[in-house]
């Protein structure tokens, strides 16, 4: 990103229950994690002028909600891999093939296998596997992300509803062909919605920032100029 947009201010967010804020308990709901995050942009100063969001999976969901609840924040976004439960069921939000894989994460205790087992279901990419998953590991040592904060998140994205019309701002989707967590099809139905602009990466998996990081930049790049 900051090759792709070398002038820009980058910043990035920590939800609540994660980095920075691990000891704070994440509400179980979109909108007051939108809340949060946006209080910590505030905090921060990055909302002197409206921004644009890049956001992926659960990210998606506050990044529209964000535009939605307050609209003057932000110029636009873009949403990775994300999904909406008023447009699709619950077997394609979080792929039914899954979950066999999450039960053997659940059950891992050994933090470096465990950080392996997800970053095998979240990315398509094999060659910095063990490299990624050591740095993931640290990260959790560091700064654990709780059952309790996760399964919180998960009930928040599980629910997330957002009201019928589209935010006022412009929207660029984005999935991957190759998501075994959260189908293509789920981003196919925002853009179906709301004849949102999607394009879709070729093999990638549903962290596409982790197995494609050059495509996405080149994506937002291209949206913008446009």
């Amino acid at each position: 990103m900051r090759t792709t947009f070398p002038s820009a201010n980058i910043h990035t967010l920590d939800l609540p229950g994660t980095g920075c804020f691990y000891h704070h308990t994440s509400p179980s709901n979109i909108q007051d994690i939108t809340d949060t995050i946006r209080r910590q942009a505030l905090e921060q100063g990055l909302l002197t002028r409206p921004v644009t969001i890049l956001a992926l999976s659960l990210g998606g969901m506050v990044a529209w909600e964000w535009m939605q609840k307050y609209p003057d924040d932000v110029n636009g976004a873009v949403l990775v891999n994300t999904s909406f439960a008023s447009l699709s069921p619950f077997y394609q939000r979080l792929r039914w093939q899954s979950y066999g894989k999450f039960a053997q994460v659940l059950a891992q205790t050994n933090t470096f296998r465990r950080e392996l087992a997800i970053l095998q279901l979240v990315s398509n990419r094999r060659d910095l596997d063990r490299i990624i998953a050591s740095q993931w590991e640290k990260i959790q040592a560091k700064r654990p992300v709780s059952f309790k904060n996760s399964l919180r998140q998960i009930i928040a994205a599980a629910s997330y509803r957002p009201t019928v019309s589209k935010p006022r701002q412009p929207v660029l989707l984005l999935n991957s062909r190759g998501d075994r967590l959260v189908a293509p099809m789920c981003s196919e139905a925002i853009h179906k919605q709301w004849q949102i602009e999607l394009n879709t990466h070729p093999w990638a998996g549903h962290d596409l920032s982790l197995d494609d990081g050059v495509w996405l930049a080149q994506q937002l790049k291209n949206w913008i100029s446009a």
